[in-house]
């Protein structure tokens, strides 16, 4: 009989066993995987990137779907907390572009290795290569587990830190969400999110930019009226298949919610690039126009040159009809209008995201409604506690869901630790 039984040994599961144990609970840490944290060893190109250093409120806002429940694991476990958490594991940690943070080493396994350390020093028993196949319950209150080979083991509490369904090769395969619809749980609809967008534009499909890279630009999402719904600035990529980068994967949520809106098939969202987010098309045209009267005889690629990234900028001009060799004197302001409209406003359509295997975050989960935020107990079971990404809870790569892991997963060990009788 375990006080404390915790499936899934990734960042969630890890602080929460740790959580538990430091209350001096007797835990048992579960993972069908053959070793602890594959999911953290890549995390961050692998490098990890443990938390962010904003103000709370700033890093809500980075977490889209349900930000707002985490105002109260927060208050339990927070980023400040995390990046004392190591460095009191003699992590030092260092701040990067943006808040994140990562370990001085630059090196995830660095990281992985000192939390599994910490499991064990704190007497957690770890089983390794071991499914559960089923959580156990009564009418009110769970009652442990039973594995695939048949064996039951017996606990006051059970943490559910089983992950989504994104990057499955690491262990995050669903396996929590039957347990918690046995428990009476809402599993709300799954989705990739922080994702690559896919596109059937015909200079995609010729692969005319693929490899491009975009700095410091911003790419909005539109809806069927051609409002704009979300914008990010940052970078991104152009790919063989669509487009990818920072800001693509930011916005890949509000391209899959936008075409499950949608009626029409096949379903097809509008996306914008601003190449110069900080000037306006006035500004642009004056430029524009300054640069090409200021060389008249030489030809418009050449003068252009530098304003845009080569490939872009030849890209546009094939676009707006201007031969590359025509020289400044024959460009008259209307294809300069049409120039810095494109820089302004490059519009394409996308038709969908790569699929959730492919995604960095899985949206969708749990129904964070039917979970006690202060202690991240079910509110259907006594003694179930649910963690980390199976929840209903995602935010934008740059170490906020890492954050939301590793804070859920503090709170639920910390309760459940705290509850034994």
């Amino acid at each position: 009989m375990y006080d404390v039984i915790v499936i899934g040994g990734g960042p969630s599961g890890l602080m929460a066993s740790i959580a538990a144990a430091s209350q001096g609970a007797a835990v048992l840490l579960i993972d069908k995987g053959d070793q602890l944290g594959r999911k953290l060893g890549i995390s961050g190109g692998g490098r990890c990137n443990v938390t962010n250093r904003m103000a709370l409120d700033d890093l809500i806002a980075h977490i889209p779907g349900n930000g707002r429940f985490m105002h109260s694991p927060f208050s339990v476990f927070n980023n400040e907390d995390i990046i004392q958490f190591f460095e009191n594991l003699g992590i030092r940690l260092k701040e990067e572009d943006r808040g994140r943070m990562f370990p001085v080493s630059d090196k995830a396994s660095t990281v992985v290795r000192i939390l599994i350390d910490r499991v064990k020093d704190l007497g957690v028993k770890i089983k390794t290569h071991s499914s559960v196949k089923e959580v156990r319950y009564d009418e009110e209150k769970v009652l442990g587990v039973t594995l695939e080979n048949g064996e039951t083991i017996d606990a006051q509490a059970v943490i559910i830190a089983t992950g989504g369904k994104s990057v499955p090769h690491t262990g995050s395969t669903g396996d929590g969400y039957p347990w918690a619809r046995k428990a009476g749980h809402t599993i709300t609809d799954l989705y990739p999110t922080e994702v690559p967008i896919t596109s059937n534009e015909t200079f995609i499909k010729n692969k005319v930019l693929q490899g491009l890279s975009l700095r410091d630009v911003a790419l909005s999402v539109l809806n069927a009226k051609g409002k704009v719904i979300k914008t990010h600035e940052g970078d991104m990529i152009f790919t063989h298949f669509g487009i990818s980068g920072p800001i693509a994967l930011r916005c890949s949520q509000y391209v899959v919610k936008e075409l499950k809106r949608q009626k029409k098939q096949p379903a097809t969202v509008v996306m914008s690039i601003d190449l110069i987010p900080d000037k306006s098309g006035e500004e642009i045209f004056q430029e524009l126009r300054k640069l090409i009267n200021n060389e008249p005889k030489k030809a418009v690629k050449n003068v252009l040159k530098g304003y845009l990234p080569d490939r872009m900028l030849t890209f546009l001009l094939e676009k707006i009809e201007i031969d590359l060799g025509t020289s400044c004197a024959n460009i008259g302001n209307e294809p300069l209008r049409s120039l810095s409209l494109f820089i302004k406003e490059f519009r394409f359509e996308v038709n969908g995201t790569l699929p959730i295997e492919k995604a960095f975050v899985t949206g969708g989960g749990v129904s964070v409604k039917e979970i006690h935020p202060k202690t991240m107990e079910s509110k259907f079971k006594n003694g179930l506690y649910f963690c980390g990404e199976v929840l209903d809870i995602h935010g934008y790569t740059g170490g906020y869901n890492i954050t939301a892991a590793f804070s859920t997963g503090y709170t639920a060990g910390f309760s459940a630790g705290s509850s034994k009788m």
